[in-house]
């Protein structure tokens, strides 16, 4: 029956619109003001973040798979699933609530512009530049983007108290409405969940006895 429901879940964002972010503009604190323009200033370059590079290679095909119909270009979807990664790791995200997120906010189109002004991957609003940014940010700039959207969800979910169901509302400007926070959730689990996979066990071998 779960899995049934997702289906049909999946079903339906497929066919759907992307949706279309409209966080609200609010004072920040001084000091939540500087972190968030201390996080979207980083320019490091986007790299794939696992202890192991059998398991990065083992994400980064799995995913690669899974997005290559809405992306067909190898170069362009490997390079955004590295940068999806990395930027999600960085603000302590899980990457794949991320994909997910941008599945249902813009379906992976980077210029995709809402009816309210959101903006590219993770339909961030413009006026984020003017609190936390600079104007030479361009929000359809992918690793921009992305950097800017995991900074705020990562900022909506510190003030919700680690609560992802009311930061995801406060992310969509739908707080309290559980139609959004229920899409994005659905398409992580049912499109993007991953678990990585068991090390490979060699046998052990007794040390050679010279007598």
């Amino acid at each position: 029956m779960i899995r049934s429901g997702i289906v049909v879940l999946l079903a339906a964002l497929a066919a759907m619109p992307a949706w279309a972010g409209a966080q609200k503009e609010e004072a920040l604190a001084a000091n939540v003001a500087s972190t968030m323009r201390r996080s979207v200033s980083d320019a490091n370059a986007p790299r794939l973040v696992f202890d192991d590079q059998r398991e990065a290679d083992a994400w980064l095909g799995e995913m690669s798979s899974r997005l290559a119909k809405r992306i067909p270009d190898k170069w362009t979807r490997e390079r955004l699933l590295t940068a999806i990664h990395y930027e999600a790791t960085r603000a302590g995200l899980d990457p794949q609530l991320v994909l997910g997120l941008v599945q249902v906010e813009s379906g992976f189109n980077k210029y995709a512009i809402s009816g309210v002004g959101a903006r590219g991957l993770m339909q961030v609003m413009p006026f984020w530049v003017r609190s936390i940014g600079n104007p030479q940010h361009n929000l359809f700039d992918l690793t921009t983007n992305l950097r800017y959207g995991c900074t705020i969800l990562r900022y909506y979910l510190d003030i919700e108290r680690g609560n992802l169901f009311r930061a995801l509302g406060r992310y969509n400007g739908s707080l309290g409405r559980a139609e959004y926070p229920n899409l994005v959730m659905g398409a992580w689990k049912g499109r993007w969940h991953w678990v990585a996979p068991l090390p490979v066990k060699t046998a052990s071998v007794a040390p050679l006895q010279l007598r």
